[in-house]
């Protein structure tokens, strides 16, 4: 049986999924076996193992630090919103059903043995386990029946390390406010303190940590800077929609759908030199737009109703007569397409951009894909699908994508207008498609744009580097490793 260690928060985004990737990387350079967990996790960025299982991306990301395959004990609970009071439930990879608050809260009980079972294969593969917690562990009108937090600390009996973060103020009243609302047991666990998305000089925080320190009795084992990394996100709460990206000739929108998933496969064109990418629901900047990109959405119903109502489908259609590239991912695919049909039988239509319909059952697509696209040079290009829904092409229709287990999406290029939709998520993933499809777009628009050098794997592995440097020059390692092995 493995050691473990539980990095826990004392809010949604205090850093918890950054913090647990930078230790597991920490540790597998160190030659220690090591994997992420996370028991129940709250996302619309997901992943397909090669099992052809869902976890969180975080999870995956995770997993990827530590050197290891991502797999579906590492996120044994999944749920996805796919409205204001409902989520999909997926356990142990696969789709469930979709439950409200009430009904998942008795549900999960029934879980706990395979959330125990999970963790137990993965700590028999491994030598440290490091388990994140989800949100804050002192939320008190979840902590009855609790899996996630203090709760599974419990079950697994592993020490546990607080992160706050000091951006936004109050880092204080965090912390403080966080340990006495836990109970005298829970205290216990609580082995260190970090201190997380630090800006300035930390020499003038020192009082502060003394403070902490004499406040709870728990050490500060560290403060991390705020840290200019880009590694995946966990779920559409982010800065990442509300700022410019790049500074390049090609004006790349992204239509900010509601319930927005696997947004994370934008991230090589935030970062392509030749971009200047935008996320947008404001339909008055289509205009603007070379390139309209609609992604994933975790419910595709609602996100033709909202863009219907909005008049971003106008828009969008106006736009791509004339001559506006559009690109679809998932969702944003079946969006583009003639008619969407609900599985209880209604039907909506679709921007009508490409010659393909959608039925919606109970079947959920979870496969890895691989093969060559069929516009531009035919370039390689790679993927994962997670849907809901069948996508059936009219007459005349010509796939996008082609692997041996057949085709994929659809491609529309009348001389008109150019548009694309795949349901391959992480295909921008793919150096070689995304270098050939982003210089053909700079060629029709007539835009000086060189060619673009980056590699995402490179890109990736430079970002755990960076995370590793800060984690090891700004954390008491030794101290971890002493936790970890119940020294301290």
């Amino acid at each position: 049986m493995s050691k473990n260690l539980m990095i826990q928060g004392t809010m949604s985004g205090a850093g918890k999924s950054m913090i647990t990737a930078g230790l597991l990387r920490v540790f597998f350079h160190d030659g220690i076996k090591c994997a992420p967990f996370k028991s129940q996790n709250m996302a619309l960025n997901s992943y397909v193992t090669d099992e052809g299982c869902e976890i969180g991306r975080a999870q995956a990301q995770q997993a990827f630090a530590a050197g290891c395959e991502p797999v579906k004990e590492m996120n044994p609970v999944l749920l996805k919103p796919d409205s204001n009071s409902t989520s999909q439930i997926i356990v142990l990879g696969k789709p469930v059903g979709n439950m409200n608050w009430s009904e998942y809260t008795q549900y999960k009980k029934k879980l706990i043995p395979e959330i125990l079972d999970s963790y137990e294969r993965l700590s028999a593969d491994n030598d440290i386990i490091v388990i994140e917690g989800a949100g804050s562990p002192v939320e008190m009108n979840l902590k009855d029946d609790d899996i996630v937090n203090m709760g599974f600390a419990k079950m697994v009996d592993a020490p546990v390390l607080l992160v706050a973060d000091i951006n936004p103020g109050g880092v204080f009243a965090q912390i403080y406010g966080t340990y006495m609302l836990l109970e005298d047991d829970e205290k216990k666990r609580v082995k260190g303190i970090i201190i997380n998305k630090f800006r300035g000089d930390k020499k003038a925080f020192e009082s502060g940590i003394t403070k902490i320190e004499e406040l709870t009795g728990v050490p500060v084992l560290g403060v991390i800077p705020y840290m200019d990394i880009r590694l995946d996100e966990e779920d559409s709460e982010t800065s990442e929609f509300d700022r410019l990206h790049g500074n390049g000739p090609l004006k790349v929108f992204v239509i900010k759908l509601p319930y927005i998933s696997n947004y994370t496969d934008l991230l090589p064109l935030e970062e392509d030199e030749r971009i200047t990418l935008k996320y947008t629901d404001d339909p008055k900047e289509l205009s603007n737009a070379h390139l309209i990109i609609l992604p994933g959405t975790k419910n595709t119903e609602h996100a033709a109703k909202w863009m219907k109502e909005t008049g971003m489908m106008d828009a969008l259609k106006t736009c791509a007569s004339g001559g506006t590239a559009v690109f679809g991912i998932c969702g944003g695919y079946q969006l583009l397409g003639e008619k969407i049909t609900s599985a209880d039988g209604s039907i909506m239509e679709g921007a009508g951009l490409l010659p393909v319909s959608t039925v919606f059952g109970s079947e959920k697509v979870l496969t890895k894909r691989s093969g060559k696209v069929k516009t531009g040079s035919g370039a390689n290009a790679a993927g994962y699908e997670i849907h809901m829904g069948m996508t059936g092409f009219s007459e005349g229709a010509s796939p996008f994508f082609e692997d041996e287990n057949g085709p994929d999406g659809c491609v529309c290029d009348n001389g008109k207008s150019f548009c694309i939709g795949t349901y391959l998520h992480g295909i921008f993933d793919s150096d070689e498609f995304r270098l050939d499809y982003i210089g053909d777009l700079c060629r029709r628009f007539g835009l000086d744009a060189s060619e673009d050098t980056l590699s995402m794997e490179a890109y990736r592995e430079k970002q755990f580097d960076i995370l590793e440097k800060t984690i090891r020059d700004n954390l008491d390692i030794a101290k971890i490793y002493d936790i970890i092995d119940g020294k301290e």
